[in-house]
């Protein structure tokens, strides 16, 4: 029987998903929408983690709580659930929540790429902003917010869990794209209050965005969490003067309470990596403006041709 490289090929309203396997890294799967890579697992070692950013993420999971120690993470976006995954290997049992809007994409790669026994993995099927404004647990009704227009068929009927199962999060990664765009919808002031409202108290935030220099949607970014977070840090894959720099990710971490990734010599994988936090990251962000409902932009266009 001949082997065969993709594993499915899906519709997606007017966008296509397809998971393929590596030819020379066998167990290793690499998901894309509209063609462009969203997630890479090893099915081999859940651990092993392709992308760059994805392993800063991963080292402040690890700073988050003592090694092995049960965490309850979120994930705002599934993708191939490459960071689920590593959490279920590194704290074992640990309670995980995802909120994902494509439901039959969702279903397709957990059927083909099983998540390892014994993972504790719940999923609400819906919108991450119409999810994150849904009235919290004890709230007065009259202060829960109005959320802007939801995204197209955004549904959270059908889940495992619903929105009263988002709360005292411990670390959140917010990874919400629209094929290559974040839309602002999901990166504002009033969003990030809510992820906030839904943390505990020492509760970690990552944020993975795409940009370069001169990074005004990451400033802004950056300032948006200030806003909202006591401690914030952005980690970036590329040198922040660099006016010819390449687009790339970039990572944001806040928490009300003192970022020990911060501080973690863990943290940055790759040589060029650079962390800014306190002083450095006040002086980066300058004069960029906080990002609200009524005055946010989506993130940068990939195929703009600034970039070229």
């Amino acid at each position: 029987m001949p082997w065969k490289r993709r594993v499915f090929s899906l519709s997606l309203d007017d966008r296509r998903a397809k998971l393929v396997q590596s030819r020379r890294r066998p167990g290793r799967f690499e998901l894309s929408v509209d063609g462009i890579p969203q997630s890479v697992v090893s099915m081999t070692d859940p651990t092993d983690l392709e992308y760059a950013y994805t392993r800063h993420i991963a080292r402040a999971i690890d700073a988050a709580a003592e090694p092995g120690a049960q965490l309850f993470t979120v994930h705002l976006g599934a993708g191939a659930l490459t960071l689920a995954r590593y959490v279920a290997a590194t704290r074992a049992g640990s309670p995980q929540l995802v909120v994902e809007f494509e439901p039959t994409l969702y279903t397709a790669v957990v059927d083909a790429l099983p998540l390892p026994p014994g993972s504790d993995v719940r999923v609400i099927f819906g919108d991450a902003r119409t999810v994150a404004d849904a009235e919290l647990p004890g709230e007065d009704p009259s202060s829960a917010p109005s959320a802007p227009p939801s995204a197209p068929d955004a549904d959270v009927t059908g889940s495992t869990a619903g929105a009263d199962d988002w709360g005292e999060a411990r670390f959140t990664v917010v990874d919400l794209w629209d094929a290559a765009v974040i839309r602002h919808r999901v990166a504002s002031q009033e969003f990030y209050r809510r992820v906030a409202a839904r943390s505990a108290a020492t509760g970690v935030v990552a944020v993975n965005l795409l940009d370069g220099h001169p990074f005004e949607y990451s400033r802004r970014q950056a300032a948006t969490l200030r806003s909202v977070f006591e401690h914030v840090a952005v980690v970036l894959d590329a040198e922040p003067d660099d006016d010819e720099g390449p687009l790339g990710n970039v990572v944001l971490v806040a928490s009300q309470e003192p970022l020990d990734s911060v501080t973690a010599p863990g943290l940055l994988d790759t040589p060029r990596s650079r962390l800014l936090h306190d002083g450095a990251l006040t002086s980066w962000i300058a004069d960029a403006r906080i990002m609200t409902d009524a005055d946010g932009t989506d993130s940068p266009d990939p195929d703009d041709l600034l970039w070229e």
